[in-house]
């Protein structure tokens, strides 16, 4: 999957005039790279859609139109841009309980090394997590995190050839499974191996 330059960015005034229909866009692509993990927990695997819209609406927010700004946003979400050979996810961990939040995060330290993703017929892939910065301390872990599951050649052959994807963390105070994907989630993950 190519990376975005600021040539595949709308203005701000575009952006502004197309932000409703493409953010309906974004939705409804987004839908099937969502995966929850039980109650508490999603995986929302990101692709350059995902991130093309993230970047025009922190340049909306931030009312960033120089060069500069625009190069520093493609630097920091360009690296959650698939490359082929992996899934990138954002990993967020939800209690919507502030005080049930904090005790869950104190019990889950580590649980961003735990997530998974399995090709039918190989083993799990651990994810590599949290590269642009450390997101725990010694007392509690983050409630989002960012993973890249790196896949062989092989791999990526035998997904492409109809071998089930699966997902999953597997925290001794966390886990759960998702195996086999569902059918629309497997296929809106395919996409990321061209």
């Amino acid at each position: 999957m190519d990376l975005l330059t600021p040539e595949d960015l709308m203005t701000l005034e575009k952006y502004s005039d197309m932000r409703f229909d493409f953010r309906a866009k974004v939705m409804a692509h987004k839908k099937p790279r969502r995966i929850a993990l039980g109650d508490n927990a999603t995986l929302y695997f990101e692709d350059r859609l995902t991130m093309q819209y993230q970047i025009q609406e922190m340049l909306r927010i931030e009312k960033i139109f120089d060069r500069a700004g625009i190069m520093e946003e493609l630097e920091t979400y360009n690296p959650m841009i698939p490359t082929g050979t992996n899934l990138k996810a954002t990993f967020m961990l939800e209690y919507p309980d502030i005080e049930v939040r904090k005790e869950a995060l104190a019990k889950l330290i580590g649980i961003d090394k735990k997530l998974w993703v399995r090709v039918e017929g190989f083993d799990k892939i651990f994810a590599i997590t949290n590269e642009d910065l450390e997101r725990e301390t010694e007392d509690k872990t983050s409630s989002v995190h960012f993973a890249r599951f790196e896949l062989t050649v092989e791999m990526v052959a035998a997904a492409k050839s109809g071998a089930a994807l699966s997902v999953g963390v597997d925290h001794e105070n966390y886990t759960h499974a998702v195996s086999p994907l569902p059918e629309e989630n497997n296929a809106a993950l395919m996409a990321d191996f061209d």
